[in-house]
């Protein structure tokens, strides 16, 4: 039997979105322009909701490829997503014009991407948008994707779009600024902080966020979460004192103190799909941390789709109602499960009564010692995971003259505890990558810089700001050259300066000030 022959077709951009194909190709470095165009009609793919030919598909006539240049081997495998998206036959007639149409809009979507992110690099935006892709063909049961909440009674929270100008220290009596939201020397607002104990990190850190609150007129508001937790000389201190003065904030001062959200209110509670994915998300949290067999992970799913169904006036269930559910289905014999939900719920951590409302106000959680390592970290994280939904669920923020809108800045103290816990790793490097849009900074404070370079992921990579202190690997020039951005040229100044620096010094890679050059932080 004669083998049918494909229909060949060619297609070409629109006119006005030539231009965009050389200057992409250059800025990606992808050699031939072929790929630009592969890599835009992908593009469009995963980001867009299904196009309409009526309303998106533009005019012929500028850079045209025939099908075998553009898709070389793998001309298949473009037709048969556009045919699974629009449940169209390969051999429909309409099949080039939606492969154009994906073409033009992706090419369009990326150049716009660099005009809004002036300093990110070609290579950057591959490696993101690679590593998304491997992601995404793994088992989404397993990862820590947003879930969407359509019934969502959080309101987009604004932002502060001019140019917050931070005060980070002096050097032969000039003040030393940096501009973490302009997007011209950043592409992202994430800090990393390094330093020894006595050096000053903390509370350089928290005079950050101080000039932070002030510079925006309180319109950026943040979450400390402090992993070691405070003691009563800390309580006692001035400098404490003057902080929660300044900024505002309310101590959470675990475990006499409630934290002010329902971990469990970040879930749909009005679309069935939505609510089931959110849920898993849950499950997998709590599994993580209290390292769940298959049949207490299935246990703990049940008792909690079960809390939701008591609940269909759109309220939602307690982290108690969970655990009583639990002893129903799997009874009252003591398990990982059932030790995990008694610890954050005995000594209520979490006030049930609370939806969200709290990423309008500042807020220091101190995560006390008395606590275990699994509640510690199981409620650590449930929190992030809460923020992590809730501003994927706003809308991005806007770039208006170089600047990006800024909402929020969750800072982890003692930060070197969750690089050293894998499980924990996977969210935080999601939170880092998907975040930076929506308006939320991340500082990271440790005590050294060799915990930010684990073998899955370089977490000092996606911190655009760094400021090193003195610290205890302070000759471990590889860490140290990750840590700044730094480069061979570089070495003999840095390791000179790591010889000379002093407490309540630090270097930096900020743009503003010399490289590695000391300066005393304030």
């Amino acid at each position: 039997m004669k083998k049918k022959k494909l229909m060949q077709f060619n297609i070409s951009t629109a006119p006005e979105f030539e231009p965009y194909v050389k200057t992409l190709t250059n800025k990606l470095g992808l050699g031939t322009e072929n790929h630009i165009s592969r890599i835009a009609i992908a593009y469009s793919l995963n980001k867009s909701e299904e196009l309409d030919l009526n309303k998106d598909l533009k005019s012929f006539g500028g850079k045209e490829y025939k099908d075998h240049t553009l898709f070389g081997n793998y001309r298949n495998y473009y037709v048969a997503l556009v045919c699974q998206k629009y449940n169209l036959h390969k051999d429909s007639s309409e099949v080039r014009k939606y492969l154009k149409m994906h073409l033009d809009h992706g090419l369009e979507l990326i150049n716009t991407f660099f005009e809004e992110n002036s300093n990110f690099s070609g290579f950057e935006f591959l490696l993101d948008n690679i590593e998304l892709g491997i992601e995404g063909m793994e088992d989404l049961e397993n990862k820590f994707e947003f879930s969407r909440n359509n019934n969502f009674y959080i309101e987009d929270k604004e932002g502060y779009s001019e140019p917050l100008k931070i005060l980070v220290g002096e050097s032969n009596d000039e003040e030393i600024y940096f501009t973490p939201n302009d997007t011209s020397k950043y592409n992202n607002c994430h800090i990393a902080v390094a330093g020894n104990s006595g050096t000053g990190k903390s509370y350089f850190s928290r005079k950050i966020l101080e000039r932070i609150v002030q510079e925006s007129n309180g319109k950026v508001n943040f979450l400390y979460l402090d992993f070691k937790g405070l003691n009563e000389g800390d309580k006692d201190n001035s400098d404490f004192n003057s902080f929660f003065n300044i900024t505002g904030a309310q101590l959470i001062d675990t475990p006499q103190n409630s934290f002010p959200v329902n971990p469990l209110s970040f879930i749909d509670n009005v679309n069935e799909r939505n609510k089931i994915v959110g849920i898993g998300r849950f499950v997998d949290i709590i599994s993580k941390y209290a390292n769940l067999g298959n049949v207490q992970k299935q246990n703990l799913k049940d008792a909690t789709i079960a809390a939701f169904e008591n609940h269909k006036d759109g309220t939602f269930p307690t982290l108690r109602e969970v655990l009583d559910n639990v002893y129903e289905i799997a009874g009252d014999k003591p398990s990982s499960l059932t030790q995990i939900l008694i610890g954050l719920t005995e000594i209520e951590l979490f006030d049930s009564q609370k939806n969200g409302d709290f990423i309008n106000q500042n807020y220091y959680f101190s995560l006390s010692g008395e606590l275990s390592k699994e509640v510690r970290f199981t409620a650590t994280f449930l929190v992030i995971y809460y923020l992590y939904n809730t501003f994927m669920n706003m809308d991005k923020v806007a770039v208006e003259k170089d600047h990006s809108a800024l909402r929020y800045v969750l800072l982890i103290d003692e930060a070197h505890n969750v690089f050293k816990e894998k499980k924990s790793q996977e969210i935080l490097e999601k939170l880092l990558r998907e975040i930076r849009s929506q308006g939320v900074a991340v500082m990271l404070v440790s005590q050294g810089i060799e915990e930010f370079n684990q073998p899955e992921f370089d977490f000092s990579s996606m911190c655009q700001s760094a400021f090193l202190m003195s610290i205890k690997d302070g000759n471990n020039w590889k860490a140290i050259s990750k840590f700044l951005g730094a480069g061979e040229k570089q070495r003999t100044k840095v390791n000179r300066a790591m010889e000379e620096i002093k407490p309540r010094q630090a270097i930096s890679n900020i743009p503003e000030y010399e490289f590695a050059q000391i300066f005393n932080t304030k």
